[in-house]
């Protein structure tokens, strides 16, 4: 039987027992009395371990007890650790477990801490013991954790203020918005009454699909809405961060970046677009050294590699000419294509001797890049070889090895002035038959590993290959928010708006998507931050890994409201312990677990081969990341880094290892970490995970744009543009991950913020009663009847009261977002058109592809333009998805016309209900009227296959309406059916 009172050892279990017969209870640490029994102990000194492993303070302090237990008999077995027990919840990952599974009560304690939690500490020690002796200021700087002195570091000065700052909206904007959409929700609701308890006998099946159209639309509008509840601006200060990061005479320490840019095939993409890209990163306003840019070519493209080499050599003239004189942007094409005065703050005299130059070095740039696209217009028979005449291996894009090349950066290539440059690496996956690749999301987590066997920058930037970076500073702007230690700890990533060059003043089909940027985006960054939008968005690498955010959750007693982040009076008091059940028991699990920092990995490059294979075996890392142990060790790197013995050649072997098209199976990689599969827009699908983990994401506007690119201006580009975004909508509406019960749980992901994910992947659901409602103006107009009763002043109220309430939303959010009226009319004009085109098509082809595994794709044939200024604006191509806007313009044209015909046929009396109708299929006709210009082209030119399908459709459904309820009375249909007796057909 155990004594009470005697402790428990805290290592192996057993009673801590005494020291001698005089009954003198054992302590091996004077210090802390921290509980450790006699055996473990001496286990711990024959180790070579001298240091408490508590506190840490030397066992030297108490030589005494260490010369008893020295002198002490008996042998401790070997340390032997099994793996971790497999995760229940796929979204946690091994790193924030709290408990493992051992072969012998050895190696947990009775509260299941494991005896390797705390000879990790003693690794740490046998690192200070290797290190050459430093100054005392040294070493106690070294001692103190980097948050610590990340904290101490900013006490002083203009470091020690904050490095950005939330703007909220001021009260005047914010509290009559809120009042217009609390208004407009009653009124909505007073408005179903009415419509509900006044059906329409004479046309009840028109009025029922109405009714059930206009719920629908009520719903979206909620989840549009209410996430725009709370928005915020913000504000950098982009000086506070050099004078804290980067202080005169000392290296920088601002976090290093790893870029990321992705490609597919060059004769798309044209390889001047993805240089300029290129250029752009490559001339950051950012330390060098903290600086890589990855490039995937994942058509294995010789055209994308060969264009590359000619971008790295011009990158040593054009990099120096862009610091030296601090232009904007730093994309040579847009640079020289503005037309603004570029000598406007140039003081330099070379600087127009230098910029002429540099303009022709550019040029000549651009022949030898345009030669490659022309030599790669006819492949060889042969296929492609390289300069000394082995034949590329890429020849065959969907089966050929894995290629990475070096271009700038450590291999010691310079600049012309003789300074170092960023580093410049190519990349291109293995691919071979019978693997899944999954594309783009593919793509960048082949680029997340190598990134982290060969750099391991703790930050990471996804480019698309046509975005380039217009200011300079942007970089630094983000880490105004990830490196501020108040902020940056649950940020997992800081997402910029998309900005577009080469659209319309009027941008006819709302390619810019100002509304969805400037105002949900907002809205959302008030919650618990933006969606990721797949480009512009600068990732911490421990949110791609699957982490947990590293900061503390708040006590459960906390007033914290998951509904909208800061009040309590929304909430209903908690249950007490006694009274959960075992669903709150699994959360509150969960998060505990999710909240567990087992030990501290940012030094683990100096643990030796063996205990790096032991820690990495025991956390069964290999099931999770795959089998690369240089890249297991560097996700243990929370601020990144490659260990300083790291053989270049070792790591480049090992980095085509990590992109072989084997390494993905059976881990984690895009199921839990990295970019996620199972969707075309796997962008909203990796932001949704990170912040079911708890994460949250800012929304970062500076005053020049970040990132600019380029965007589809013709109509059936941009229509296909949209049936991929919802097509992936879809597919996520039908996984695992499905908003709508996805990620409850953990409890991390706040209401307002599953409202708005919600809204993205039913989005396109709507494009079914928007026909319906598109249509029921034609549909009266041909039969005569009508979806409302005739209006009771009540009703006059109600329906005024609601399009004043939408007009007054409309323009409160003008107010406060900065956005135009024309800008809010063609997103509500865009909003109609994709809706009852391409969203209905992304429907179907989304069921079929789920359910059927149908795999349906809509054919783009391209006829050339002729016009110099927005030619590509007027091109016409043809589409099926032309078809049924096309179709519902042509019905509601017969319709006002057979209305108009029918009141004059009918009298004065048919004139007052006509006006309703004809004002309900105006509405559409205007909404249609860009869709409608474009079909026609500058010289209204449309393809003769959609206006055929389109008046054939047309026809059919009017003749079937006609015939089922005809423009004649019932009553006078005799009289008319005997008369056209005598007419011979």
């Amino acid at each position: 039987m155990m004594e009470s009172g005697v402790p428990v050892c805290n290592t192996c279990g057993e009673q801590v027992g005494m020291l001698n017969a005089d009954g003198q209870l054992f302590v091996s640490c004077r210090h802390c009395n921290y509980p450790v029994c006699h055996h473990c102990f001496d286990y711990e000194i024959k180790q070579g371990r001298s240091s408490c492993i508590h506190c840490g303070i030397p066992y030297s302090d108490d030589e005494a007890a260490v010369a008893e237990v020295e002198a002490a008999s008996g042998n401790h077995m070997p340390l032997a650790v099994s793996n971790l027990n497999p995760a229940q919840d796929a979204g946690i990952h091994a790193r924030n477990f709290s408990t493992v599974s051992t072969v012998d009560s050895e190696y947990n304690g009775d509260s299941g801490n494991p005896i390797w939690k705390n000879r990790v500490e003693s690794w740490k020690d046998k690192k200070n013991k290797k290190k050459k002796p430093a100054t005392k200021d040294k070493k106690e700087a070294a001692e103190i954790p980097p948050e610590q002195q990340m904290e101490e570091k900013s006490q002083s000065g203009e470091a020690a203020k904050p490095l950005s700052r939330v703007v909220p909206l001021p009260k005047s904007q914010l509290a009559p918005y809120r009042t217009v959409i609390i208004m407009r929700l009653i009124i909505l609701i007073l408005f179903f009454h009415y419509r509900v308890t006044h059906p329409v006998d004479s046309a009840f099946g028109l009025w029922l699909t109405s009714v059930i159209c206009e719920i629908w639309f009520a719903f979206s509008w909620v989840l549009d809405q209410f996430p725009k509840w709370s928005p915020i601006n913000r504000e950098t200060y982009i000086d506070r961060l050099s004078a804290r990061y980067e202080r005169e005479g000392e290296p920088s320490e601002l976090a290093a970046v790893d870029f990321f840019v992705s490609t597919v095939d060059p004769l798309k993409e044209p390889p001047l677009i993805t240089a300029n890209t290129v250029l752009s990163i490559l001339a950051v306003d950012y330390p060098v050294d903290k600086v890589s840019c990855y490039v995937s070519d994942d058509g294995a493209a010789m055209l994308s590699f060969e264009s590359l080499v000619e971008t790295a050599d011009f990158a040593r003239k054009w990099v120096p000419f862009c610091k030296k004189f601090s232009i904007e942007p730093r994309a040579p094409e847009f640079y020289f294509s503005q037309k603004i005065d570029y000598l406007k703050d140039k003081v330099q005299p070379s600087f127009v001797k230098e910029r002429r130059a540099m303009k022709r070095d550019y040029e000549e740039y651009k022949v030898r890049v345009n030669a490659l696209v022309a030599k790669a217009q006819k492949t060889p028979d042969e296929g492609w070889t390289m300069e000394d005449g082995t034949p590329w291996p890429g020849n065959n894009s969907r089966d050929h090895p894995g290629m990475i090349q070096v271009f700038l950066g450590n291999t010691g290539a310079r600049d012309v002035e003789g300074n170092e440059i960023p580093r410049l690496v190519y990349v291109s996956r293995e691919k071979r038959p019978g693997y899944q690749h999954h594309k783009k999301a593919g793509a960048e987590n082949a680029l997340v590993r190598v990134s982290a066997v060969l750099t391991n920058a703790p930050f990471i930037l996804n480019l698309d290959c046509d975005h380039y970076v217009n200011n300079s500073k942007a970089i630094r702007e983000a880490m105004c928010f990830l490196m501020d230690p108040q902020v940056g700890p649950d940020v997992c990533y800081v997402q910029f708006p998309q900005r577009f060059d080469g659209i319309d003043k009027s941008d006819r089909y709302a390619n810019r998507n100002t509304v969805f940027f400037d105002v949900n985006m907002k809205g959302l960054d008030g919650i618990q931050g933006p969606v990721y939008v797949g480009t512009g968005c600068v990732f911490n690498r421990q949110a791609l890994y699957g982490y947990g955010p590293s900061i503390p959750t708040l006590p459960k007693t906390s007033s914290s409201c998951s509904w909208c982040g800061s009040c309590c009076c929304c909430c209903r008091g908690k249950k007490p312990a006694k009274e959960k059940d075992l669903s709150e028991l699994y959360r509150d699990a969960k998060r505990e677990d999710l909240n567990a920092a087992i030990f501290n990995l940012r030094e683990i490059d100096s643990y030796d081969e063996h205990e790096r294979s032991l820690l990495i075996s025991q956390m069964s890392f290999e099931k999770t990341f795959g089998l690369s142990t240089v890249f297991i060790e560097s996700t243990m790197m929370e601020n990144g880094g490659v260990a300083e013995s790291a053989n270049p050649s070792t790591l480049i072997k090992e980095a085509i290892h990590v992109i072989s098209c084997g390494y993905e199976e059976k881990t984690a990689w895009g199921k839990e970490i990295g970019w996620i599969y199972g969707s075309v827009t796997e962008d909203i699908l990796t932001g949704f995970k990170m912040h079911c983990r708890g994460w949250r994401s800012i929304y970062c506007m500076p005053l020049r744009p970040a990132f600019k690119g380029s965007a589809p201006i013709n109509l059936s580009d941009r229509l296909h543009q949209v049936l991929r975004w919802a097509l992936g909508s879809i597919e996520i509406f039908l996984s695992r991950h499905c908003p709508l019960w996805y990620g409850f749980g953990g409890g991390r992901l706040k209401w307002l913020q599953r409202m708005a994910y919600i809204n993205t992947i039913v989005y396109p659901f709507t494009s079914l009663p928007l026909i319906a409602y598109c249509l029921l103006p034609a549909i009266c107009l041909l039969t005569g009847k009508f979806i409302i009763p005739t209006l009771s002043n009540l009703a006059s109220v109600l329906f005024l009261g609601l399009f004043l309430s939408i007009i007054a939303t409309s323009v409160l959010e003008l107010r406060w977002s900065g956005v135009s009226i024309e800008a809010i009319w063609r997103n509500e004009q865009f909003w109609v058109i994709g809706g009852v085109s391409a969203h209905l098509f992304a429907v179907f082809q989304g069921f079929l592809k789920m359910l059927a595994g149908v795999d349906t794709n809509f054919t783009v044939t391209t006829k050339t333009g002729e016009d110099a200024d927005f030619d590509e604006l007027y091109v016409i191509k043809w589409t099926t998805v032309l078809i049924p806007p096309t179709t519902i313009l042509v019905v509601n044209l017969v319709g006002v016309v057979a209305g108009f015909s029918d009141a004059l046929n009918n009298g004065y009396e048919a004139w007052g209900p006509l006006f309703g109708k004809v004002f309900f299929a105006f509405w559409v006709i205007l909404h249609l009227y860009p869709f409608l210009k474009g079909l026609m082209g500058r010289q209204n030119r449309t393809p003769t296959i959609v206006v055929l399908w389109s008046v054939l459709l047309a026809s059919v459904f009017s003749l079937v309406w006609v015939k089922i309820d005809p423009f004649v009375s019932k009553n006078d249909a005799s009289i008319v059916a005997q008369s056209c007796i005598a007419i011979d057909c």
